[in-house]
């Protein structure tokens, strides 16, 4: 009877595939694929290395959680500076609800985390898509929250609904009129 060999302790120079990429690239699909984030033992046994091979990489489970959700809100759309704001706006808010659909147990994860990474890129992207508006800080701070939270509530009533009536295409008359809203305000 042949017994396969578990790869144990840390990987092996250069000839380990293993790394902080490799890693975050099959947690990724996995979590695509399950529509949860993966434990590290299925991680593990994905990658064909020991679960302690990946704490070497990742300090741990949350970390790696961290990586993997900002890894996934980086692929969102980034605005271009001399487009129209509204415009660039609306990209990223389709952008940001496609990948919250592609990734059904994102949005649970992200609101479960203590971090506030991939919040950060999100507010990056949303700063450049409003920077013609010169917004205040109060008014940025009130914008972005009240867009986050609208957005949310759209992903999860995408995500909850039976059938197809729900789409990213019914987001323009509520966005436009948000836009309306916040320029009136910003000016």
């Amino acid at each position: 009877m042949n017994v396969k060999e578990k790869k144990r302790g840390r990987p092996k120079g250069q000839s380990s595939q293993l790394s902080s990429e490799a890693i975050t690239t099959c947690a990724k699909a996995l979590m695509k694929q399950e529509g949860k984030v993966p434990s590290i033992r299925k991680l593990a046994a994905s990658l064909e290395v020991d679960a302690m091979a990946i704490y070497y990489y990742f300090a741990n489970k949350n970390a790696l959680l961290e990586a993997v959700t900002v890894s996934l809100v980086g692929e969102i759309y980034r605005p271009e500076k001399d487009a129209p704001w509204q415009q660039e706006l609306s990209k990223l808010c389709e952008s940001y609800l496609q990948l919250l659909a592609q990734y059904p147990g994102l949005l649970e994860t992200m609101l479960a985390m203590t971090s506030h990474g991939p919040a950060e890129v999100f507010m990056e992207r949303f700063d450049l898509a409003t920077a013609a508006l010169q917004l205040n800080d109060e008014l940025r701070e009130n914008a972005l929250s009240m867009l986050a939270d609208y957005l949310h509530g759209y992903a999860l009533a995408l995500h909850c609904q039976s059938g197809d009536s729900l789409n990213t295409d019914l987001l323009a008359g509520p966005l436009g009129f948000y836009m309306k809203a916040l320029q009136q305000m910003a000016e």
